[in-house]
């Protein structure tokens, strides 16, 4: 299992938590987001998703639970928010675990209702605001 701690002042300097998730968990492709509202969970999807050569617009899926977005090379990218969920079992109506299991990069907040549906490997990103800083706490599951 791996453990990583990166700390930043702005939100320029996202590429490089990206950068270096990339090179510390470089096959994962399921990333559950854990932190407050407004710590920056739409922000970092929205950076990794510019990283990922995304020519979509990232928003919060709040409303619609999620959102697909595809890169330059027509590759799919799926961001779940399931903060309003209020079952399990309403996961399976939006065919959850197809997206999951598959190859595509799942980026999923408030993923915790979630849990028994997830596969291994996926990495647990914890952000948490100090001041006008952003520590992320990431941990391989």
């Amino acid at each position: 299992m791996k453990n990583l701690t990166l700390e930043i002042n702005s939100e320029e300097e996202l590429k490089t938590v990206v950068s270096s998730l990339q090179e510390h968990f470089g096959k994962a492709r399921i990333f559950l987001l854990k932190g407050n509202l407004g710590a920056g969970k739409t922000t970092f999807v929205k950076t990794f998703a510019e990283v990922l050569s995304c020519n979509d617009t990232v928003q919060s899926p709040t409303y619609g639970i999620v959102n697909e977005y595809r890169t330059k090379f027509g590759e799919s990218i799926f961001h779940f928010d399931l903060y309003r969920i209020k079952s399990p079992t309403e996961l399976l109506d939006i065919g959850f675990e197809d997206y999951v299991y598959s190859t595509n990069y799942c980026f999923i907040e408030w993923y915790e209702i979630a849990e028994k549906y997830l596969p291994e490997g996926c990495v647990q990103i914890h952000i948490e605001v100090v001041g006008e800083k952003r520590i992320f706490e990431v941990i391989e599951r």
